[in-house]
């Protein structure tokens, strides 16, 4: 398979867009945008992003605090901006528990360094998340090469088709459960 259409397969996967913050050799801020971030676990608490081994972020991460800024749906020039077409003004940034953090973000998640990892071309950054912040702001999407905002709501509730609707899934709103070993007057089952 063709690189150019390997690309095309992964824009098929809509993300939201972040701007992973750090501080460069000096202690300046420094950041870039970046799709590649997901959630990894809650317990212990861990998120991951991907970077190409060409940025200069990548080489500020290595074993590195960093934060994860999600941006809000109004923060396009900021996404532009790290991503190489510098915005006049330029970011808003605000000390944060680990490293610089970016103001008007959806959410921001400050991270400890945890593990990294060989991912071909990129490096994989495992953080441990130390602080988690969100704003209420619908968040920046990223799409078929393209910027989206979330736009109105697919359905009408977020239970919809799902088998644990409370309104016409398995079980109603009025369902309760008893556990297993409480069954038969409290002796196992």
């Amino acid at each position: 398979m063709e690189r150019k259409a390997l690309q095309n397969v992964f824009g098929q996967f809509a993300s939201g867009v972040t701007v992973i913050t750090c501080t460069n050799a000096e202690g300046q801020p420094h950041g870039a945008t970046v799709t590649a971030f997901t959630a990894v676990s809650l317990e212990p608490r861990l998120c991951q992003v991907t970077m190409t081994r060409k940025s200069k972020a990548c080489g500020f991460l290595d074993h590195s605090p960093f934060a994860v800024n999600i941006l809000a749906a109004d923060q396009l020039d900021i996404a532009m901006h790290f991503a190489g077409r510098p915005a006049t003004p330029g970011p808003v940034w605000a000390d944060g528990p680990t490293a610089p953090i970016l103001c008007g973000s959806a959410a921001t998640l400050s991270c400890t360094p945890w593990r990294s990892y060989d991912g071909g071309d990129h490096i994989i950054f495992i953080g441990e998340i130390v602080d988690a912040q969100a704003s209420g702001k619908p968040p920046l999407l990223y799409y078929r090469s393209t910027f989206h905002d979330l736009g109105d709501p697919s359905v009408d509730s977020l239970w919809t088709l799902s088998a644990d609707d409370p309104h016409s899934g398995w079980f109603d709103s009025t369902t309760t459960f008893t556990p297993f070993h409480l069954t038969n007057s409290g002796q196992p089952a």
